[in-house]
């Protein structure tokens, strides 16, 4: 039976359904939803798992890389890849075979601290979690802050007298850590300047010795009479395979959140992760304060006006392409990775696709043919003015919350943007009045880069590097604006339901 949150957000779809049609109300509801879905994926994990609900509730049909594929024209699909990154698709009624694709990208992974593969920490009477940083975090942002951890275990089940092996998703919902800063008075110039050592200095709480020694916890796991464990093991094995690399205070709060033993995590991919949940904000309620904006706000609404654009009956009647949304793991560590956007996995889906259309036609070429007739959307999110340091942007381009996604612009390939590509996002946006912005680094400054230039090299697909504006960027907090939640969702939904008619009037060679 579907539980009380799960009942709340079909309602709130059905509401989104019902409303489309009224412009405020279907802006509180695509702000509404997100706000769900951020307080819902404290990791990628996470938000691929509340990608596939929301797929799953609207007749996307879920499909296995590692098994044959048997696709239909008119029907909608979706496959995971580690499951922290997504690939959905819905492939119009008149596709065939070397027409083209209509994708949004964007990523699933936050800057964070993940903890190291041996965590236990024990110094000055305190048990401490180790951690390594991940991305380019304002690690900063990280002290002083009620933590808990989130991620995915590997839990040994026992089935049919043997042991087999799942994948659970786990999070502590209670604050469970901390990274306190040292007071001022023995550091007397910290406010000169706060320089965090993420090896010494960023390393979180968890207990004091004593209090877990007296609820006697140090054991490593939880015992039989006769002294052997859940799975038969000894204690002093377990000792050695668990307690020596992680608190086992930590192993049990886990356990009991996945519904395991302790002795049953065989492995897990944790981070630390904020307890405070996202909220609109401002005096006006014009603005979202909330960790993982960069990039789960892009991924949502990408989401979602894919869902929206292939929703009604009908909607794909007419379509001779495939509406695409690709959320990938790893974009703020280079995209290196199996399930990065650096990996083959758009070009597997373009191929796997393409092939399933192909039994009457010749396979020459078509793939490549289908990749020059396709467009990508790189979504990240964008450094929006920041009113302290005007400085910080150059003069003629400084974007605005409330202003409309931006689109961003780099002479030396920071990002994939190029005329024509800038041209066919901006008429989308001024055929539905919806606002659009530009973004330059200034010269002197040195310029970051997204998934659009290593699908647009890797793959050899049309890209513009588009974002929503936003402040406080790799915060543990970030903020944007409500207003842009809404226009990335419009100008999305827009995309999937108009790009093929009017790339078809694009008469240059592109």
């Amino acid at each position: 039976m579907p539980n009380e949150e799960e009942k709340r957000r079909k309602q709130a779809r059905a509401a989104s359904m019902a409303g489309g049609d009224r412009r405020d109300g279907a802006s509180s509801t695509v702000v509404s939803e997100l706000l769900d879905f951020l307080n819902s994926s404290p990791t990628a994990f996470h938000a691929v798992d509340e990608a596939k609900k929301l797929l799953n509730d609207t007749g996307f049909e879920q499909i296995l890389e590692r098994e044959d594929w048997k696709l239909q024209a008119g029907n909608k699909y979706y496959f995971t890849r580690n499951y922290s990154t997504i690939v959905a698709f819905a492939i119009g009624k008149k596709f065939v075979a070397g027409n083209g694709f209509h994708i949004v990208g964007a990523h699933t992974d936050s800057p964070c601290p993940k903890l190291k593969p041996v965590s236990k920490v024990v110094k000055g009477g305190y048990l401490e979690v180790g951690v390594q940083t991940y991305g380019g975090g304002l690690w900063h942002t990280w002290f002083d802050r009620d933590l808990t951890v989130a991620g995915r275990l590997i839990v040994r089940e026992k089935k049919d007298g043997s042991s087999c092996y799942s994948h659970r998703l786990v999070r502590i919902k209670e604050p469970i850590m901390r990274i306190p800063t040292l007071a001022i008075h023995l550091d007397k110039g910290v406010n000169d300047g706060f320089k965090v050592n993420t090896q010494s200095h960023l390393v979180p709480m968890l207990a004091t010795s004593i209090k877990a020694e007296l609820n006697k916890v140090e054991t490593g796991s939880i015992l039989t009479e006769d002294g052997n464990g859940s799975d038969g093991r000894k204690s002093s094995e377990r000792k050695k395979s668990d307690s020596k690399k992680h608190h086992s205070l930590l192993l049990k709060l886990l356990a009991s959140e996945a519904g395991c033993e302790p002795d049953d995590i065989c492995d897990f991919e944790l981070q630390a992760c904020d307890t405070q949940p996202s909220v609109l904000g401002g005096a006006m309620k014009e603005f979202i304060f909330s960790g993982r904006l960069d990039n789960l706000c892009m991924s949502f609404c990408s989401l979602k006006a894919l869902i929206d654009a292939t929703l009604f009956e009908g909607s794909l009647e007419d379509e001779t392409g495939v509406r695409m949304v690709a959320l990938f793991d790893h974009e703020e560590v280079g995209s290196d990775s199996a399930q990065g956007a650096g990996s083959p996995v758009v070009l597997d889906a373009l191929s796997r696709i393409t092939n399933s259309f192909s039994a009457s036609v010749s396979k020459a070429k078509v793939l490549e043919k289908a990749i020059q007739k396709s467009f990508c959307v790189s979504a990240d999110m964008a450094h929006a003015l920041h009113p302290n340091y005007m400085d910080k942007h150059e003069e003629n381009h400084q974007p605005k919350l409330h202003g409309g996604l931006v689109i961003k612009h780099n002479a030396n390939q920071r990002y994939a943007t190029n005329a024509v590509t800038s041209f066919i996002f901006r008429e989308i946006a001024d055929r539905h009045n919806i606002p659009v912005q530009d973004f330059v680094v200034r010269n002197d400054m040195g310029c970051g880069s997204t998934i659009g230039p290593i699908l647009a090299s890797g793959v050899g697909i049309r890209t513009v590097d588009v974002g929503a504006p936003q402040l406080s960027m790799h915060s543990i907090r970030e903020m944007c604006a409500t207003d842009d939640v809404t226009h990335a969702y419009e100008h999305f939904k827009a995309y999937f339901e108009e790009f093929g008619d009017l790339d078809s009037r694009i008469k240059v060679d592109v």
